[in-house]
């Protein structure tokens, strides 16, 4: 053959193997919690090893993970929040909703706790108080999933607090770690997800309030991003990255995470949501 030849043949051999090797890199569109508690770090070469596929991650509130989702700028979904997945796979946005793991919500607020809310288990009745004693309460007011679930439950507390932002309810428009960091500084209250607190490091006088109520369970969920809607998507790579968390080995692997011997997320696929 050819040198011409032989140099066509290798262009193309190299063509084909680099879009071969970028199907295999999808972007996935996370809450931050799952970011910054080291889970993608320790799980994601996991993936890699067990499927071949490269997972991109755009760390954001599930409000903006569930737009970027909508615009087709990512190709798979890691979310909590039940009520706006559910809208976005009934829109047609997204496609084989699997529920995947767990963990909780917390209150967490100074160890002089002026609403006296340590130790309640009722998060609802918590908060009545931290709103009655005018108690200084930092909002993530970023649309996350934490964020929702925070309105949710001030809307079950019979509570206005947006009415009082910029008094004691701040609105900070902050990730989870950042709204921590302020909580200290205020000596305030708020509501974070668990696994955030565990990888937390500046407590100050920050405690665990309030706790076990069942109504601060956090559910996470994978979503496929629609083919239908937006033809860009990898959805066979994706599909894969899908089928390995939900397998035996890649339940097994999130239960194996931990940050200071504790488990933040719990796997809970149980196959056919």
């Amino acid at each position: 053959m050819r040198l011409r030849q032989w140099i066509v043949v290798a262009l193309l051999f190299g063509f084909l193997h680099a879009a071969t090797a970028e199907e295999n890199v999808i972007t996935l569109s996370s809450t931050t919690s799952t970011q910054a508690s080291g889970f993608f770090d320790y799980y994601l070469p996991l993936v890699k090893k067990a499927t071949g596929v490269e997972v991109r991650v755009i760390a954001v509130g599930s409000g903006q993970a569930l737009k970027l989702g909508e615009q087709g700028d990512a190709d798979v979904l890691l979310v909590h929040d039940k009520a706006g997945e559910l809208a976005f796979v009934e829109a047609g946005y997204g496609e084989d909703r699997r529920e995947v793991m767990y963990n909780d919500f917390i209150v967490v607020g100074p160890g002089k706790d002026p609403a006296g809310i340590k130790g309640q288990q009722d998060v609802v009745q918590a908060l009545k108080a931290i709103a009655k004693a005018k108690a200084a309460f930092a909002s993530r007011a970023d649309d996350s999933g934490t964020h929702r679930t925070e309105l949710r439950l001030w809307a079950l507390a019979e509570v206005d607090a947006r009415a009082a932002s910029g008094t004691w309810y701040k609105e900070l428009g902050t990730g989870m770690g950042e709204t921590l960091n302020t909580t200290v500084g205020l000596e305030g209250y708020t509501l974070s997800d668990r696994a955030t607190w565990l990888t937390f490091g500046n407590r100050g006088s920050l405690r665990v309030l309030v706790e076990g109520d069942p109504r601060l369970f956090n559910q996470y969920s994978l979503i496929l991003v629609s083919r239908k809607k937006h033809p860009n998507v990898k959805a066979e790579a994706a599909r894969r990255f899908v089928d390995y968390m939900t397998s035996g080995e890649g339940q097994a692997a999130i239960a194996a995470f931990k940050v200071g011997g504790e488990s933040p997320f719990k796997p809970n696929y149980r196959g056919g949501e």
